[in-house]
């Protein structure tokens, strides 16, 4: 990396330290820390909702897996849309609002506890999420710390520290203020990135209708392994009730499409709202969002098979040769080496976003619901 991308790095760090600290300089109670208030604007919750939801596997990894499995992947994005916003934020948003609100529940084992009054159920879950969500975490803080290796240079154990203790610092000053705020400026960075690319990769493409059409064309390049699973093409669905359908139905579109609904650091988004108008305005902003970060992953994974074939002669899994390298492979390949310099801080970002939620979730699960 150049100076250019060092300096852009220093500066994405700064700014989300300061808005870690204007967190810490609004937050004066128990309820500021751990709901913001109630009072948060729908807009900053949508995008700190999404951000959070969005890590840099969603991005990379499955971004190459729409290379294999092609454009059918987009049901996940519909799935994340109509369950993981409109269902989630309608539905069990409005009533874990209200329940919320009239329990005095500040977080999700809290809101459990005081639902089916039991102690018991609280602390379990607390537990639970004290104890499973690190896993979560790690897997997230490894984008990061590859990017600042790059970036800044550092030894791996020098990134890990950076990293954690930015991200901890603002949790723990700014509280769920300092989450929202730099979830927020995070979004709008992954949002631009993801628009930049997208724009690119057609007008390498030639176009829309022509890069789909390449698509399209390419389906007697499917290998024959693929295609003795059920592949038909980057375009057309895997054949019904085949192995290859089965995979990406059950366990990539229903497994991570319902799976967000379980997550509790999105759930108590849902209560730092002060009514249900906001959870309806946030709708839009936050489908809108889903939209851009997995459809332009998931369309881009599978439009980079006509890139790799016409550059390589190859699809884009044998040029890359392994799914999580299509993404970062296609970018240093197809797009200007600015854009690399953009796509890594969008990484971070992802990473970053993803982390504090984790961090706050953890610290108040031990904090709040077993210890105090």
């Amino acid at each position: 990396m150049n100076a250019t991308v060092t300096a852009t790095t220093i500066l994405y760090l700064a700014i989300t330290a300061g808005l870690g600290y204007l967190g810490f300089r609004q937050t004066t109670s128990t309820k500021d820390f751990l709901l913001a208030g109630r009072k948060v604007h729908p807009v900053i919750m949508a995008i700190s909702y999404g951000s959070t939801f969005i890590s840099t596997a969603a991005i990379v990894g499955f971004g190459g897996a729409a290379a294999v499995f092609g454009m059918g992947i987009l049901w996940l994005t519909v799935l994340n849309i109509f369950l993981g916003i409109f269902i989630a934020f309608v539905v069990f948003g409005k009533r874990t609002r209200a329940m919320g609100h009239t329990l005095d529940a500040h977080t999700f084992p809290e809101f459990i506890g005081k639902r089916y009054d039991s102690r018991f159920l609280q602390v379990a879950s607390a537990a639970l999420i004290f104890v499973g969500m690190p896993l979560y975490a790690g897997a997230v803080m490894l984008g990061g710390v590859s990017f600042l290796t790059v970036a800044l240079g550092l030894s791996q154990n020098m990134a890990l520290l950076t990293i954690v203790v930015i991200v901890g610092l603002y949790v723990m000053m700014g509280g769920m203020k300092g989450v929202l705020y730099t979830d927020a400026f995070q979004g709008a960075i992954m949002a631009i990135g993801m628009i930049v690319l997208l724009w690119f990769t057609y007008r390498a493409l030639g176009g829309v209708v022509p890069a789909h059409e390449q698509l399209t064309a390419m389906a007697d390049k499917v290998p024959a392994a693929l295609a003795a699973k059920g592949h038909r093409g980057w375009t057309a669905m895997p054949e019904l009730m085949s192995p290859l359908w089965w995979t990406l139905i059950s366990t990539v579109v229903l497994g991570v499409g319902i799976g967000v609904l379980a997550q509790p650091q999105l759930v108590v988004r849902f209560m730092t709202v002060k009514s249900d108008r906001e959870l309806n305005r946030g709708v839009v902003i936050g489908g809108v969002f889903i939209m851009l970060m997995t459809g332009v992953a998931f369309v881009v994974g599978a439009l980079s098979n006509v890139f790799f074939l016409n550059a390589t002669g190859k699809i884009a899994i044998a040029a890359a040769g392994a799914p999580d390298n299509v993404i970062p492979l296609f970018i240093k390949e197809n797009m200007p080496e600015w854009y690399t310099d953009v796509f890594m801080i969008t990484l971070l970002a992802a990473a970053m976003s993803t982390m504090s939620s984790q961090f706050h979730t953890m610290g108040s699960a031990i904090g709040h619901d077993i210890m105090e």
